[in-house]
């Protein structure tokens, strides 16, 4: 299948992998044969494989370890979660193969990382930082590297790890293959994928900015005050899912889930004040099932890879709209139905058109009346709501609420039939 070797097959089996999703029906056969890849697909639709399966591939056909400081292949994920989902997902199928898989992340012991990159591995999976990090240390060489993956490559840009990447490319090794995974494709994305993929092949399965197909898109518009209320509520509804709520800023995640905490939830939180280890713990419980609500920041809106996220909530709308279409991927994952839901305040109407626009729809109204848009009596980061890279604003159509449908029960996701 796919042109992969009876041990990956065997792999794969093992895994209970059954059939390819359409990126990696389209991507798998061309990287196999070495050509560079541009790919293009919402989130949860099995992009790490799509570039893992043939990455492995290529390495199982080399020979020799790999020599002290060094990797034969670069994966750059723009999070610390990402990169440890990546690293844990490959690991699955090289397991019992002489292939070795190290991370290397922010937020951990960089001595232990230099002590495990001492003895080199075949596939490195980091985060640009403490790449930069570790290279300046003279801890990692990269001139052995002959494939390199930039996975969630257009966060990375909103990130600002373009000026790492400067950085990182001139030190690869040549020639190289260069796979590009992306949910959406602004502007610099184009130029990105010009500056360092050759005669790129590209893949897509959908429109960039469109979210995945089982996920179940609704809006209640309310005043600012009344959004904890109307999260307790519906948190109350069903109560053993497993929630995704998603918040601006840092603060307003933590107090919201002490809040919650305080209210009898049992809930967690994971953003940029936690720690590694916190945020590490946190997710593990969450996806255990210990924990039934994870507030969050964009920090984990592509790092958290949970099958069973039933729900995700917007608290507040997002900043960058790009990151509502990650946001809400994190739920209809593997074949599962989900609901993601926002609750939207007048003070942030212009931040829902510049989604709608990115998503080219309207998200159907759940509850209340679209209102005008309002000034925030606070500036908000990234000059009200404006993109803080590439193109932003936009008049997206207000048009007519799609019917006030009052509180009905989200529904329980269910596995798609094959």
């Amino acid at each position: 299948m796919l042109g992969l070797s009876p041990t990956l097959m065997t792999a794969l089996k093992k895994t209970g992998f059954k059939e390819p999703t359409p990126i990696q029906n389209q991507a798998i056969p061309l990287a196999l044969d070495g050509h560079d890849i541009l790919g293009l697909a919402q989130t949860g639709t099995g992009k790490t494989l799509a570039f893992g399966l043939p990455l492995i591939e290529h390495l199982l056909a080399l020979h020799g370890k790999p020599d002290p400081k060094t990797a034969k292949a670069l994966i750059l994920a723009p999070t610390r979660e990402l990169a440890n989902q990546i690293a844990e997902s490959l690991r699955a199928f090289t397991t019992g193969t002489p292939l070795k898989v190290q991370v290397v992340v922010g937020g951990q012991s960089i001595n232990a990382q230099i002590k495990r990159m001492d003895r080199g591995t075949d596939i490195l999976v980091a985060t640009p930082g403490r790449l930069i990090d570790l290279m300046d240390r003279g801890a990692v060489k990269l001139h052995t590297v002959q494939h390199l993956v930039l996975d969630e490559a257009d966060q990375m840009l909103d990130m600002g790890f373009i000026h790492a990447l400067r950085r990182i490319a001139p030190k690869l090794g040549t020639p190289r293959q260069t796979m590009l995974f992306s949910a959406t494709m602004p502007k610099q994305m184009e130029e990105l994928s010009s500056a360092y993929l050759t005669n790129p092949r590209r893949v897509q399965v959908a429109p960039p900015g469109k979210a995945a197909d089982k996920v179940t898109q609704s809006i209640h518009f309310m005043e600012k005050p009344a959004k904890p209320a109307k999260l307790r509520e519906i948190l109350s509804r069903d109560p053993e899912a497993l929630t995704l709520v998603f918040a601006r800023t840092k603060h307003g995640a933590e107090k919201l889930m002490k809040g919650l905490v305080a209210d009898g939830f049992n809930a967690a939180s994971i953003h940029g004040n936690k720690s590694q280890g916190q945020r590490d713990r946190a997710i593990k419980a969450f996806r255990d099932g210990q924990i039934k609500t994870l507030v969050a920041t964009d920090v984990a809106a592509r790092g958290i890879d949970i099958p069973g996220v039933a729900y995700v909530i917007n608290f507040d709308l997002p900043d960058v709209p790009d990151n509502y279409v990650h946001r809400i991927g994190r739920t209809a994952r593997a074949g599962l139905e989900g609901e993601a839901i926002t609750l939207c305040s007048a003070e942030e109407i212009d931040l829902l058109k510049q989604v709608e626009k990115v998503m080219k729809l309207e998200i159907p109204v759940a509850g209340g009346t679209r209102p005008a848009a309002v000034k925030s009596d606070k500036p908000r980061r990234g000059g009200g709501g404006q993109r803080r890279r590439g193109p932003g604003g936009g008049n997206g159509q207000a048009g007519k609420p799609q019917g006030n449908t009052g509180s009905r029960k989200p529904r329980r996701p269910r596995r798609h039939a094959a």
